[in-house]
């Protein structure tokens, strides 16, 4: 779920947690069955020639505080949600959603209980993890000149650093089917997504019939941690640079994170060096 300062009905109780989840599952159903938005639903083994952007990340998480099973559990959640999305190809005016690609996550289809965040709290959840592979798809698409239509914004500070900061590595949130991840392709031509696992990374590719006259890349201002009121909060400006490919110029500068994630890891592995006193605009 999202991240709000105020109390809202739904926190009450789980009761009014699940009314306000399937209200919200309902809701997209009817808007999606009455919009003129056409889907996209092909799917090719054949890989379209050109290579847009490519991604991949550490799929299981070792540290302190951090269930192995649940982690081993979230890799066979990314292998079975990678198979149904990958290949898919989006042509010129389509979008591409998440969950209209994916379908409902059940044991029955072979998911487990992995991390979800409910409620601000890391708790177990049938085909949690998925937020990992709704995160690698955005990050192929920010390297790319296709339109995102529906984002939404979780922790950026599920688990502490390991080596070195990658802005957009985390915070990527999905559920079931209100909460989802679309993209349009706004371009001339026809856009793939390939999705695919070894043991221990997820690794991503978007593809096109030719190449693009732009390239993007991602970067971090001001990056710390700020203490408020006992909790702890990673605190950045994160930026998506325009970049002309033949003078390499950078033709726009966008800012597409004011970050300010809570902490959901040992506040003990913060660097020290990294926390700083909040700042206050007067």
């Amino acid at each position: 779920m999202l991240f709000n300062k105020n109390r809202n009905f739904c926190d009450i109780n789980p009761f009014f947690y699940n009314i306000s989840m399937y209200k919200g599952i309902i809701t997209r159903n009817i808007k999606d069955f009455f919009s003129k938005i056409k889907f996209a639903k092909n799917k090719q083994d054949k890989k379209l020639k050109n290579v847009v952007s490519e991604y991949n990340s550490i799929i299981i998480k070792k540290g302190k505080g951090i269930d192995p099973v649940t982690q081993e559990n979230k890799a066979v959640n990314i292998k079975l949600a990678s198979s149904k999305i990958s290949g898919i190809v989006i042509h010129p005016g389509e979008v591409f959603s998440f969950w209209r690609t994916l379908g409902t996550v059940n044991k029955r289809k072979g998911y487990k209980e992995g991390r979800v965040i409910k409620q601000d709290k890391l708790v177990k959840g049938t085909g949690g993890g998925l937020c990992n592979l709704a995160n690698t798809i955005n990050n192929l698409i920010l390297h790319s000149p296709l339109e995102i239509i529906e984002f939404h914004k979780h922790s950026d500070a599920l688990a502490c650093d390991i080596g070195r900061r990658v802005p957009m590595a985390n915070g990527t949130s999905v559920s079931y089917n209100y909460i989802d991840y679309r993209f349009k392709n706004n371009t001339d031509q026809d856009i793939q997504l390939l999705l695919w696992c070894d043991d221990s990374k997820l690794y991503g590719e978007l593809r096109s019939e030719k190449d693009f006259p732009l390239e993007y890349t991602i970067e971090e201002e001001n990056h710390h941690f700020e203490e408020e009121e006992g909790k702890y909060y990673r605190v950045s400006k994160i930026y998506r640079n325009t970049i002309n490919k033949s003078t390499k110029e950078i033709i726009d500068k966008e800012l597409i994170w004011d970050n300010h994630s809570l902490v959901m890891f040992d506040n003990d592995l913060i660097p020290k060096d990294m926390i700083k006193e909040k700042t206050t605009i007067k």
